[in-house]
């Protein structure tokens, strides 16, 4: 049996006073965090764009998620080394190839105040893999074929075929856990709505069984699964939900039971800025006390006020230009190719980016395992972009859409600088700018000829940052915007996933990595650099390595 140890849960700290050099200069005294009658006023971070979804089986997007992280938690979590470390488990063994058993923390209580336990973890992974609820995300734990309550504090996962990278996967956002009485007042919503005549025990009976009755009373009720943990999510994270504005704002408060430690200040309101620099603005009048994603251009103006402190992480995410492989004429691999050698990363990098990060080679990141520093790229050439156009019958050219969220003015930038690229092949790209939801609904939907992403790799294993790109199950919301179906790729996806052994797995990914440079469904510009700053009087606060923060530390001085 494997066996892992318990470990000290760390999150990445990143500097929160400007004259730090290392990390034991940091200012993160958690005793006031442990005071429960301590608290430091109210927190402002602003956020370029607003949640989707407050449901951890929700919206698989970053802006959502960088409100749920602070009122949910999962079994496990990450250091800054992308090591695998307790949260609400700690401690887990493999104790066969499918077989997994995890030893749950006692004492921990949902913001409602019912108990965490085996059974509630359970019904959080069957509600997860429901197809009733539907969930996007799904499919980062869809390897698991049963969930079972060993006892009280112990859960047994059971996956349908050796899985490696299963505590990995348990890292993301998938994995956080709500209380169970939402999950009932949910699904007990949904029947009702749905008109069902079937128990809430009758209708879990139902789906343990699985089979077409099932499948039929689950679509059924589709339509209304997620409403009520929309509307007042619980969990068990430090922070708790209050208040939403949509567009506008989400308001969390402390939880003073937090099984951990009660934060030290009062309330967390995550404010929807979309203009890069009114959010500094915000920053340097002191209306906002954080702000995330600072562009690379205002850089210096952060840095230059004695305030204010700037905080860099290289990041494992892949910043890319999707390329919709079914429509017309992006369906030949010859225009698709023609059009990333028609890019040039590097210039954009240094141009649109200002070097805040490094030009990428594949989806996959030089410190994440499976890289393969010997792949053969797509290079910037014009000539050969024209050769191979010329190649396909459209030397004359033609017209193309690219969509961009309205939010992010670097990739705006990087949607003209490839305008102006492709306009020397006499391509006319259109370039239409999107609020992120709707963003999010039209790639999803194929109603693009191109758009540009990021993608974070949350879980920091290859499987998470090539199946829900390239996988053909994935197609459209899951992750596959690019609508790729390649039955090599698919292949060599599931085997890998499957493979316990290292270095056949590492092999499987590098063939991988190459076969989707040659179809060039996205060109793959860079692996960004996370930016983002804060106020001087702020202290306490950590920003992980997927560019989420956490607060549960921080303090607000007094002005």
């Amino acid at each position: 049996m494997k066996k892992f140890s318990y470990y000290i849960l760390l999150t990445l700290t990143i500097a929160v006073l400007a004259a730090c050099t290392d990390d034991s200069e940091v200012g993160t005294d958690t005793s006031a965090a442990s005071d429960s009658n301590s608290t430091s006023g109210d927190i402002v971070l602003s956020l370029p764009s607003d949640a989707v979804s407050l449901d951890p089986h929700g919206s698989n997007d970053s802006p959502s998620e960088k409100v749920r992280s602070h009122i949910y938690e999962g079994l496990v979590a990450q250091d800054e080394n992308l090591e695998i470390v307790p949260e609400l488990a700690t401690e887990w063994e493999q104790v066969d190839d499918t077989t997994w058993h995890f030893t749950l923390r006692e004492g921990v209580m949902f913001h409602d105040g019912s108990p965490f336990n085996a059974e509630v973890a359970k019904a959080n992974f069957d509600r997860l893999l429901d197809p009733s609820r539907g969930s996007t995300r799904a499919f980062v734990l869809e390897m698991i074929e049963e969930v079972n309550v060993v006892d009280e504090q112990t859960l047994e996962i059971v996956t349908q075929y050796p899985f490696a990278p299963l505590p990995g996967h348990l890292t993301h956002g998938a994995g956080n856990i709500i209380s169970k009485a939402l999950i009932d007042e949910d699904y007990q919503y949904a029947l009702d709505e749905a008109g069902v005549d079937m128990t809430l025990e009758e209708y879990y009976a139902l789906r343990e069984s699985g089979g077409a009755e099932h499948e039929e009373v689950a679509s059924q009720i589709s339509e209304f699964t997620g409403t009520k943990a929309e509307q007042h999510p619980v969990g068990t994270g430090y922070l708790q939900y209050e208040d939403r504005q949509p567009g506008e704002s989400t308001t969390l408060a402390r939880f003073a039971d937090y099984w951990d430690g009660p934060a030290s200040f009062d309330t967390l309101t995550l404010k929807v800025v979309p203009e890069a620099g009114s959010r500094v603005a915000e920053l340097e009048t002191g209306s906002s006390h954080a702000i995330a994603d600072v562009p690379s251009s205002d850089i210096a103006r952060i840095e230059n006020d004695e305030d204010l402190s700037l905080a860099r992480s290289q990041s494992v995410a892949i910043e890319y230009i999707g390329i919709n492989t079914q429509s017309e004429p992006l369906d030949d691999v010859r225009v698709r190719k023609a059009i990333t050698h028609a890019f040039n990363k590097q210039a954009v990098l240094e141009g649109v980016y200002n070097g805040a990060g490094i030009v990428a080679d594949s989806p996959l990141a030089p410190n994440v395992f499976g890289y393969d520093e010997n792949l053969e790229t797509l290079d910037y050439d014009m000539d050969k972009a024209r050769a191979l156009l010329e190649e396909a019958g459209y030397a004359d050219g033609f017209s193309l859409n690219i969509m961009v969220n309205n939010d992010n003015p670097e990739r705006v930038d990087t949607a003209i600088w490839l305008q102006e690229s492709l306009a020397e092949l006499n391509i006319d790209l259109e370039i239409q700018q999107l609020e992120w939801g709707a963003f999010l609904d039209a790639t999803g939907e194929g109603k693009h000829d191109m758009f540009i992403m990021s993608w974070g790799n949350s879980t920091g294993d290859p499987d998470n940052a090539l199946t829900p790109l390239f996988h053909s199950s994935r197609l459209g919301s899951p992750g596959n915007r690019a609508f790729l179906e390649n039955d090599e790729v698919d292949s060599l996806l599931d085997a890998a996933r499957q493979e316990s052994d290292t270095e056949a797995r590492e092999a499987l990914y590098g063939e991988v990595q190459q076969i989707l440079i040659d179809e060039a469904p996205a060109i793959f510009i860079m692996h960004p650099q996370y930016m983002n700053a804060y106020s001087n009087r702020l202290d306490g606060l950590t920003i992980d390595s997927y560019d989420q923060f956490n607060f549960k530390n921080a303090t607000l001085e007094e002005e």
